[in-house]
């Protein structure tokens, strides 16, 4: 792990954003754009023509499995590239257009079965308050080191093991298959069930704005998908687009061959991206402020970790590992990111960079302590809870 001393009283005096050289590196191009857009979905669909032939060979099973193997590891790959672009669409950093960015990363989020424009407003909301643990948590919503104290021992143990880097996989499948769809199906099952009580108890003595309003039932719901008329409309338009892909592919493939690929693939893409993005937030010494003492730059610099991969994976993943600076500025398209990342390297010298070998260490950090403005570890926690008992 490599790691600096956070900022001292001097630099954060010093450094400020207007200190980072951004303007040449905000300048978007379609061509690259579509470019990155061709060079994913077009592996995409040919590896699916691969699986085909294969899934319909006369091969024995097992050797059909060992040789769809590595190509569902790749479609996996190439479906976390394509939720990279689509994080960018969101962002209004991929094409020039703003209606581009919007109409390509609806198609993305179909290809990642994921109501994309909510989620693009989640995440900026994950932007606008990073580092400040009293209102955003993380997307596994990591719970302060008081809260963890007054659980009882089997929900502690339900809290520990929920948040354990095993669950990445099941969670990943809900994330993605499970949570869009459940939404939408207790949101009109609940909507048609207020019209069917309002019929049946007099449509007079019924709010019709409650009746009608789909935005309190997806919210009722706990899903994120309803804040605005978009996010309502996205998440219709995405679920029957995505189930038609469903049917489509299903009856192409065969049932039992594309959902046993599919679930293998959208599994693991999920899994990969939710680790990213919790071990660029979740490590020691990440910045865990309140919100009195919060400062956005420094939940820049000091609380998002960068990574250091292989090439070959910053390419499946769009440069989403210079994390810092893209927290610093979340306009800067990815295939700028390396350039202003080296242009700007030396105000970021003190941000935390992580290896591949490093991240496991970052799934203990899973408590937030309020007092200390910290993440900490289970163990942490334990130490502090008997200390405090021997007092």
């Amino acid at each position: 792990m490599t790691y600096q001393q956070p900022f001292n009283s001097v630099e954060k005096e010093l450094i400020s954003r207007a200190d980072f050289c951004i303007k040449p590196y905000l300048q978007r191009s379609n061509a690259r754009a579509f470019w990155q857009i061709i060079s994913t979905i077009l592996p995409i669909a040919v590896l699916w023509l691969v699986v085909a032939e294969i899934g319909h060979s006369p091969l024995y099973f097992l050797q059909k499995a060992l040789a769809l193997f590595p190509l569902l590891g790749l479609l996996a790959l190439f479906s976390s590239r394509a939720f990279s672009l689509m994080h960018d669409c969101g962002h209004g950093s991929l094409f020039r257009s703003f209606w581009l960015n919007r109409t390509i990363g609806f198609l993305l989020g179909v290809v990642n079965a994921i109501p994309q424009h909510p989620w693009s407003r989640d995440h900026a909301f994950h932007h606008r308050h990073n580092g400040n643990w009293e209102i955003y948590r993380g997307p596994i919503d990591v719970l302060s080191l008081e809260e963890y104290q007054a659980l009882t021992k089997p929900r502690k143990l339900l809290y520990v093991i929920s948040r354990h880097w095993l669950m990445l996989f099941p969670g990943g499948f809900y994330y993605l298959i499970i949570k869009p769809r459940v939404t939408l199906i207790l949101t009109l099952t609940d909507f048609i069930w207020s019209i069917a009580k309002a019929i049946l108890n007099g449509l007079l003595t019924m709010n019709f704005s409650k009746i009608s309003s789909l935005s309190i039932r997806l919210r009722s719901h706990n899903s994120g998908y309803g804040n605005t008329f978009g996010e309502q409309f996205d998440l219709v338009a995405n679920n029957i687009a995505v189930i038609i892909c469903w049917l489509l592919m299903s009856q192409w493939l065969g049932t039992g061959l594309f959902w046993s690929c599919y679930s293998v693939v959208m599994t693991a893409s999920a899994a990969i991206f939710i680790c990213l993005f919790f071990v660029q937030h979740n490590f020691k010494d990440s910045y865990a402020s309140c919100t009195e003492d919060w400062d956005l730059l420094l939940g820049a610099l000091e609380g998002s970790s960068n990574l250091r991969l292989p090439r070959w994976m910053d390419w499946f993943f769009a440069d989403i590992s210079f994390h810092s600076l893209h927290h610093v500025c979340d306009r800067i398209p990815n295939y700028h990111l390396r350039a202003c990342q080296l242009e700007n390297q030396h105000l970021l010298k003190n941000a935390m960079t992580l290896s591949l070998v490093d991240i496991p260490s970052c799934f203990g950090y899973i408590l937030w302590n309020s007092k200390s403005q910290k993440l900490t570890t289970i163990r942490e926690a334990q130490k502090i809870s008997q200390l405090s008992n021997s007092l």
